[in-house]
């Protein structure tokens, strides 16, 4: 069977700049949080390898916007750093980084690449997380303050614009469940945390369309369909409670201006609200996007507990759910996380059913695996396991366009091997593969797959 997609559909990869850019603590750039981290506790990042090593994309952008060439992108997603650009998070701008950002803008459009820019991939700078990151309110207008910056400087170029990753991630791996730093786990201060992390995005948006570029402003989700065990009514409603909690808790304020009000009654019932001002309904209002990311890695399988909640423990979302592993299901071991195809498509159709089928596209989708170089094969890594998971969620995405739903793009996390957080290089998710004592690039057979069928807009059924 041909896959056949529309018209001027994104093909291309994501990565960001802490992930890729190195020369972390050079040209200008201040500490993140992750130097700070990494500083203090090496051994929690696999093989010690910490934020300096990255895929080097500071020294190399123009080779690798040449390689996204060869692999016939159209579109290309990477972050701006902060810490970077404006190094004290206020005040007086790094010109070294804005004569690097437009390098890398302008060679974009030179080999017909449109760049999408992300505001702020998980690195707060060190300077804005000492007076409380998030937390603090001050934090939310300097964010604001740095996205103007970024418009004005770089908004010529730039018309695909997102004010966040995943930024339900910071508030887990943060202020939850210890795997970011902060390293704190308290539920209050991780809704507080969420809470100014939308009113961040709601300022960015607003002060984005009052400029009137001519671009468009959006925000990525990873979205983590969640399915109950049964329909036994216990088990749907621990389901809604964790959609609640880990979907929605971001994508109604994203969409819908607002926050779900089952949301808001449970967290009061349990005192765990966080602050809120007489403005921010309005201004969160404001915040509705005009474009939505969709990272999409796992399912979330969720049965009722089955056992009390410890009183004297930490209030968490978990007092309501459990995860349930569903029996047969496909997994990919090295990441541990199950492979379900059909996710993506359950995505796009709550979106087009409950969302009124806002404009979308697949920000991030990939397959990591462990010790790739056992599948080098005369120099290549044949990575037919990468273009089985890609072609298959393409297939399910194709049935979702075809159905009605509003879906522009897919793209690749990640193009090349970068360094990801605690995990460093224990996973590979590139198109091309990295040698990190050579920093040599080669491109897998997955980057030729996704070549041709980025030039044919659509491929042909492998089975």
């Amino acid at each position: 069977m041909k896959y056949a997609f529309p018209d001027n559909f994104w093909w291309g990869s994501a990565s960001s700049a802490p992930q890729t850019e190195g020369e972390t603590l050079a040209f200008g750039k201040s500490a993140t949080i992750w130097d700070k981290w990494f500083e203090e506790q090496p051994t929690r990042f696999h093989h010690g390898v910490g934020p300096a090593n990255t895929s080097t994309f500071y020294q190399n952008w123009k080779r690798d916007i040449a390689l996204l060439k060869e692999l016939n992108h159209n579109t290309f997603r990477t972050s701006i750093s902060w810490a970077r650009l404006i190094p004290e998070g206020r005040g007086e701008v790094n010109q070294e980084a804005v004569k690097f950002y437009n390098q890398v803008f302008d060679e974009l459009h030179a080999q017909g690449i449109t760049p999408f820019i992300n505001l702020f991939h998980f690195d707060m700078p060190m300077a804005m997380q000492e007076l409380g990151g998030w937390e603090n309110r001050d934090v939310v207008t300097a964010y604001a303050e740095y996205a103007q910056t970024c418009f004005e400087l770089f908004g010529d170029r730039v018309k695909h614009w997102f004010t966040f990753n995943e930024p339900v991630v910071p508030v887990e791996g943060g202020y939850l469940y210890d795997f970011h730093y902060p390293n704190v786990v308290d539920f209050r201060r991780a809704a507080t945390v969420a809470y100014h992390t939308m009113l961040a995005h709601s300022l960015a948006v607003k002060a984005y369309h009052e400029r009137n570029d001519g671009g468009e402003i959006g925000i990525i989700l990873n979205l983590t369909p969640s399915y109950p065990r049964s329909q036994n009514p216990a088990d749907v409603k621990a389901a809604n409670i964790a959609d609640l909690m880990f979907n929605r808790s971001f994508l109604d304020p994203a969409l819908r201006g607002e926050y779900p009000q089952e949301l808001v009654a449970l967290l009061k019932e349990h005192d765990q609200l966080p602050v809120c001002q007489p403005e921010d309904k309005a201004l969160l209002a404001a915040g509705v996007v005009d474009l939505l990311g969709i990272n999409y890695y796992q399912p979330r399988r969720i049965k009722c507990r089955d056992s009390l909640v410890n009183p004297d423990s930490p209030f968490m979302p978990e007092w309501f759910f459990e995860a349930y592993e569903m029996p047969g299901r496909k997994m990919n071991p090295y990441r541990g996380w199950e492979i379900y195809e059909k996710g993506i498509y359950d995505i796009l159709t709550n979106l087009r059913e409950n969302y009124n089928n806002p404009c979308c596209y697949i920000s991030e989708n990939g397959m990591g695996v462990e010790n790739e170089q056992r599948f080098d094969e005369n120099g290549q890594i044949q990575d037919d396991y990468r273009i089985d998971f890609v072609s298959d969620h393409l297939k399910w995405l194709h049935k979702g366009i075809s159905e009605g739903s509003n879906c522009l793009g897919y793209h690749m996390w990640t193009f090349i091997d970068n360094w990801s957080w605690c995990n460093a290089y224990k996973n590979r998710y590139g198109f091309v593969s990295l040698d990190l004592a050579t920093q040599q690039r080669t491109i897998k057979k997955s980057g030729e797959w996704f070549r041709e069928t980025a030039a044919k807009n659509g491929f042909d059924d492998r089975c």
